[in-house]
């Protein structure tokens, strides 16, 4: 079927299905891996550049987010009406230049312009994947397919962490490079070009995954409702106090992650002295094997719930993670030694893995398909404006303006973490009616 097809026919044959899920995971895999690379050049970047923990958390979060989050709203309008797999293709490109060009970068202002365009070639994809993947799969196995997708975050972050960690070490000692054109640079600068170089394979790979056809277009209540801003807005409005929570949720789980992914690298260097390869290899490992462990249980256990007849199982599962988060994560950035918070880190980074992927599912599940990639693009607005950006920046924050010391990051970190929490698992709570409510309404009218 075409991209604009309304037909109603069966979803795609499994293995179709699940091939696209697969090379949507990789691109989304190298778009984590090209977001995250920055936390292990947080040192030779204060030195080169002369940049506060302030500005290091400004370009690991807000200088990424403000138009990745802004533009989410009309690729996701676009995601609604072209070719997904297309635009998705474009936007691969757009993100990996921008990578390499960080290379360039002399001034934190420059830096800024990089990271703003990679924010734009990212924003394309998970709207427009989602969208995608609805259209793959039923309802009662969505949570896991899209946990599966949302692997890419932990196998990014893991190989941002492991690659930013073999690369840093080896060319630390490395004269400057001369490159035509360029000049000297110094070589920590080339990890840029290199994660930025796969993208030409990734928009291969993305030639060989068939465009699935719309499902749910225009169904009764909605029956001459289009795709377009106005009926997002409208479907909001129905369905505010879900989408509100879902973001407040999304938001605080997003915010505990990169309040730790961001920082972690530093925090290891700063506290235990350890070596770039040692803590990349540790987290990265880490961040592979726990984390996409916690996304594929979560999405099964959402699953399971739903089947059994709780359909705010999604939401639950987000409960779940936050309460065991704030009851690891946070003692592992203020224990001692480095082993016990290196133990501590194997449940914790389970916990902040459990719900991505059946939060993702959760809009998918409640609003039809003329406005999915619309409504993703609005809700992660507020997750990415909201977490991404206050967790990238609430810990350097707190250690340059409150406490004065670099070796006081964790105690940082911990506040960043507990404050998300508190405040998610609040959310969860409270949206649970609503939800369910929601949930059946649509359901009712399918």
């Amino acid at each position: 079927m075409t991209a604009g097809s309304t037909a109603e026919g069966s979803y795609p044959a499994r293995r179709a299905a699940w091939y696209a899920v697969a090379i949507l995971t990789i691109c989304y895999t190298f778009s984590f891996v090209d977001r995250l690379i920055l936390a292990f050049l947080v040192t030779p970047m204060k030195h080169d550049l002369h940049l506060s923990d302030t500005q290091i958390g400004l370009l690991q979060g807000l200088a990424f987010t403000a138009f990745y989050s802004v533009l989410g709203i009309p690729l996701g309008l676009a995601a609604d009406r072209v070719s997904r797999r297309n635009l998705i293709a474009a936007g691969v490109l757009v993100w990996s230049l921008m990578t390499s060009c960080g290379s360039l970068a002399r001034t934190f202002w420059t830096l800024v312009v990089t990271r703003l365009g990679v924010g734009v070639g990212e924003a394309t994809l998970s709207p427009a994947a989602f969208s995608m993947i609805a259209d793959c799969f039923p309802r009662e196995r969505l949570s896991s397919a899209l946990s599966v997708y949302s692997i890419g975050v932990q196998a990014g972050a893991g190989l941002a962490l492991i690659l930013g960690g073999v690369v840093v070490q080896l060319v630390s000692h490395m004269a400057p490079v001369a490159l035509p054109w360029v000049g000297l640079v110094a070589p920590w600068r080339l990890t840029f070009v290199f994660v930025g170089a796969p993208g030409v394979i990734l928009v291969m790979l993305l030639a060989t995954v068939r465009e699935p056809g719309r499902r749910r277009l225009a169904q009764r209540a909605h029956a001459q409702a289009p795709a377009g801003l106005a009926n997002a807005l409208g479907q909001l409005r129905a369905r505010w106090r879900s989408a509100v929570g879902i973001a407040v949720l999304m938001g605080c789980q997003a915010m505990s992650n990169y309040a730790f992914g961001s920082w972690s690298p530093a925090f290891f260097e700063r506290l235990y002295h350890w070596p770039k390869s040692l803590i990349g290899l540790t987290l990265g490992a880490l961040t592979i094997g726990c984390g996409c462990t916690g996304l594929v249980i979560g999405g099964r256990l959402s699953d399971r719930w739903l089947r059994s007849g709780m359909p705010e199982a999604p939401l639950r599962v987000g409960f779940v993670s936050l309460l065991g988060a704030a009851c690891t994560l946070l003692p592992a950035l203020l224990v001692h030694p480095a082993a016990l918070s290196v133990a501590l880190l194997v449940p914790a980074l389970f916990f902040l893995a459990l719900p991505i992927g059946c939060l993702y599912a959760s809009i998918q599940m409640i609003f039809t398909n003329e406005v999915r990639g619309t409504v993703s693009a609005i809700i992660l607005l507020v997750t990415n404006l909201g977490g991404v950006s206050l967790g990238s920046l609430l810990p350097g924050l707190l250690d340059d303006r409150l406490f004065h010391d670099e070796r006081m990051l964790g105690p940082a970190m911990a506040i960043s973490v507990g404050a998300a929490c508190l405040i998610g698992m609040a959310a969860a709570l409270l949206t649970y009616g609503s939800y369910r409510r929601d949930f059946e309404g649509i359901r009712a009218g399918a």
